[in-house]
Order: structure tokens, then C-alpha cells, then sequence
């Protein structure tokens, strides 16, 4: 089948095509959803090396696993199930072999802006600095239910069906980690009562969220597929 042909299938058309044998379905799924999973990955885990290797490590488990895909949630929810779950794992490694807190902050920097530049005014580093350290005190549960919600904009219901848990179980996660950001990040609310701009997300949650980065970039596509072979 040519690419023009594999192009008008569903995720779910092309995974069936993966498990019958198709050698080449697989590789249009990655191709369509790679970006949106290491974006995700990124801004878990805050580290790029990291969030390649977790983007590697979903799509290897989600290709070996294709023939118990039964279709009762989207392709790209079951991709991101695989992918969140494949951070959080990397993630709770880390934080038993974590030694120095200073380079958890520092993976982290990555996680507000991947792309902030070396002459980046003195201000904002101080900002992300702040950021950092504040999303840094957050359980990796708790990091991963905001990432989706506030960050990447996911409707409560869709986190929790990419988390697999309750839909109250989201909203308790988030919740908790908004309390746990709010008396650190109250200082760095825009002040005036002006309403704060949209990002273009597909979810704005009402009251208080993780500050959206200005600028950001995180959807550099994992070259050949993320990770190391």
C-alpha cells in the first residue's frame, strides 16, 4: 500500500493493518502522533534524554502490544496511556536514585522552556527558576495529572482516560498539586486584574494552574523515533 493510501486509514484501520502484518502501518502511526507523545514526555520528565527514551521505550511496548488493543478508547489514548506510564516508571526511578536535588532542578529547567536562550533576561530565568523548583516539590502522579490538564490542555475526562484512573481521581491530583504550587507561585501572578492571555490550548481549567510558558517549542519530533535504538 502507498503512502497516499495508508494516509486516508484510522489509527485503529492501521494498527489492525500492523497486527495482520502490514510492515509499514506501525511507522504511520508513530509518523502522526510522535510529536504530541514526546511533547508530553518532555514536559513530565523536564529532561530530553529522558523524555526520548520514555517516547522509545511506549512505542516499542505499544508495538508488541498492538493485538491487545480492543478499540474501547482512541489509538492516540492508548498511545499516551503507554507513554504517561512509561514516564511516571522513569520518573519514580529517578526520584529513588536521586542524590542531588540541584539536578532534578535542573533537568526540570527544560520542562518550562526547552528552548530559552542564554541571553534570555535575568528576570525570566529568575521565573523559571521559581517554576522549576515549585513543579520539583510535586509527586510524579501528581505532575503528570497537571501536564495534561493545565499544560497540554486535555479535558479532565480525556487525562483520565490517558491515565487510566477516575475521572475524581484527575481532579483530586490536580487539585492537590495546585495547592501544593499556590502559596509558592502567588507572587508571580500577573497583578491588575486583567484577564490572562488564552494559550490556544485545548482545555483552560478554571482557577489556579501551572503559569503556561511564553513561547514554548516542545513538539520537536523524536529523531528517528525517539530514544536510542
Amino acid at each position: 500500500m502507498d503512502d497516499a493510501s495508508r494516509d486516508g486509514l484510522s489509527d485503529a484501520d492501521l494498527l489492525a493493518r500492523h497486527v495482520a502484518g502490514d510492515p509499514d502501518a506501525f511507522g504511520e502511526i508513530v509518523r502522526r502522533h510522535r510529536d504530541r507523545l514526546w511533547a508530553v514526555a518532555l514536559r513530565t520528565l523536564g529532561d530530553r534524554e529522558e523524555a526520548a527514551d520514555a517516547v522509545q521505550d511506549a512505542l516499542v511496548s505499544a508495538y508488541r502490544a498492538a493485538h491487545t488493543f480492543r478499540g474501547q478508547s482512541a489509538v492516540t489514548t492508548w498511545l499516551h496511556r503507554i507513554t504517561v506510564n512509561a514516564c511516571l516508571d522513569r520518573a519514580r526511578k529517578a526520584a529513588s536514585r536521586r542524590t542531588a536535588p540541584l539536578a532534578e532542578t535542573e533537568r526540570l529547567e527544560q520542562l518550562i522552556e526547552p528552548h530559552e536562550s542564554a541571553a534570555a533576561p535575568a528576570e525570566r530565568g529568575d521565573l523559571h527558576r521559581e517554576l522549576v523548583q515549585a513543579l520539583a516539590t510535586l509527586p510524579p502522579d501528581q505532575r503528570a495529572a497537571l501536564v495534561l490538564v493545565d499544560m497540554q490542555g486535555y479535558p479532565v475526562a480525556e487525562a483520565a482516560e490517558v491515565l487510566d484512573v477516575p475521572v475524581g481521581t484527575v481532579k483530586s491530583r490536580c487539585a492537590r498539586g495546585r495547592a501544593r504550587l499556590l502559596p509558592i507561585l502567588t507572587h508571580l501572578r500577573p497583578r491588575g486584574g486583567g484577564s490572562p492571555p488564552s494559550d490556544g490550548g485545548r482545555n483552560r481549567s478554571q482557577g489556579t494552574s501551572v503559569p503556561p510558558p511564553a513561547g514554548q517549542s516542545d513538539t520537536d519530533p523524536v529523531k528517528g523515533g525517539g530514544g536510542r535504538a
